[in-house]
């Protein structure tokens, strides 16, 4: 799976509502590493698209012309110290800003579409 082109600034993010059942997507900045891509939370725990994929880890994915289905999780400062360090600081050398919490997409098994 590529990890984006080097200029993909945005990826968007297709979650399902936890009270409406329905598709929401945001615009959010991303960074890509191992197979895997990471956008931060600005409000942690309290932004309303990671409360949705809290309640369904099953995400869509859209970098630049590909898409693809994702599971989401927010990573845990201690039990994935490693990743979350390693995300906000792919963020502030990408963005010159890492501030968040960073949640971790990886794409399934099956592949991209190319839109």
């Amino acid at each position: 799976m590529p990890e984006g082109s080097p200029g993909d600034q945005f990826l968007y993010l297709t979650t399902t509502g936890r009270k409406t059942g329905r598709p929401r997507e945001i615009e959010i900045w991303f960074v890509a590493s191992g197979g895997r891509f990471y956008v931060l939370a600005e409000d942690f725990l309290a932004a309303q698209w990671v409360k949705n994929l809290v309640r369904n880890p099953r995400v869509q994915v859209r970098v630049g012309d590909r898409s693809f289905g994702a599971s989401a999780r927010p990573l845990d400062p201690q039990r994935d110290a490693e990743a979350y360090q390693a995300a906000q600081r792919l963020a502030r050398e990408k963005y010159g800003w890492g501030d968040g919490l960073p949640v971790e997409l990886t794409p399934d098994e099956a592949g991209e579409r190319r839109s």
